[in-house]
């Protein structure tokens, strides 16, 4: 598989097959797999330390679909819209050309036949001559020439696959020999990757202790309940103050009577009870 040299941005250099891109954009750093559609693999890091093993990560992905996916093929699949003979893919014409050493002109249809790894071949179908030319023949012609394109571009296509799994093989060979790339260090590593890796080691039930304690925390937090209490507090209260309230005013309401009556009120009834028992002529 063809291979090319990149250098990212903090001056290191990696051999990179095709259909690998890099991508170094602000805070996206990492290698894409564009082979049957795209892939990220980000480094996991802001410095780079990270490229080498997602490097890694990306060629065996790349592997991976090379040997179970269909080979995307660079034939095109359709006329091009400039195409204004209304004839199929790789097929052009009718031509009126005139042979050498003859006066008699004849048309014919010309068919590009693709193979893979050589230059496309060109082919010319006989349609007739001025004298023998008609749609018919010029049917069977197109025919003719379809039948030859179809047979090329399904050899183009078996060549294609096949190149591209030895290739794949190869790589996968030569990705075997290698060391394994070293993972970055935790402290290079980005938030986000560090907060994954964390939550994937915690076990299952530590997550919930936290969880109880917010609830609890909650539950003693609850302003609902407070409301009640002190409604009931007041009812309770009111009661007790009445009767506090109450008696003081019985006692004042008795004093000011005590004190009304005259200090010469119990002295003149006895000298009057005294006047009653002397005999009227004492």
């Amino acid at each position: 598989m063809k291979t090319r040299d990149v250098v990212i941005f903090n001056g290191k250099r990696f051999k990179v097959p095709q259909c690998i891109q890099r991508i170094d954009h602000r805070y996206t750093h990492g290698w894409q797999v564009r082979y049957g559609g795209t892939k990220m693999f980000s480094d996991g890091t802001n410095d780079g330390t990270g490229a080498a093993a997602s490097l890694e990560a990306a060629t065996r992905e790349l592997i991976r679909r090379i040997t179970t996916m269909p080979t995307p093929s660079k034939l095109q699949p359709k006329p091009s819209a400039s195409k204004e003979s209304g004839l199929p893919v790789g097929v052009s014409g009718p031509l009126v050309r005139m042979r050498s050493g003859s006066s008699t002109r004849y048309a014919s249809l010309q068919v590009l036949l693709p193979r893979f790894g050589e230059k496309p071949q060109n082919k010319n179908v006989y349609i007739g001559s001025e004298s023998t030319y008609t749609k018919d023949r010029f049917q069977e012609a197109l025919e003719r020439a379809v039948a030859m394109r179809q047979t090329a571009e399904d050899k183009y296509r078996q060549d294609e696959a096949k190149a591209r799994r030895a290739e794949a093989k190869a790589l996968k060979a030569e990705l075997a020999s290698r060391p394994p790339a070293p993972k970055p260090p935790a402290k290079s590593m980005t938030r986000t990757v560090r907060a994954a890796l964390a939550a994937s080691a915690k076990p299952a039930g530590a997550a919930k202790a936290p969880a109880a304690k917010a609830t609890a925390k909650a539950a003693k937090a609850t302003p609902a309940a407070k409301p009640e209490k002190a409604a009931k507090a007041v009812k309770a209260a009111k009661p007790a103050v009445a009767a506090k309230s109450a008696k003081p005013a019985k006692a004042a309401l008795k004093t000011p009577k005590a004190a009304v009556k005259p200090a010469g009120d119990a002295p003149a009834k006895k000298a009057t009870a005294k006047a009653k028992k002397a005999p009227a002529g004492g």
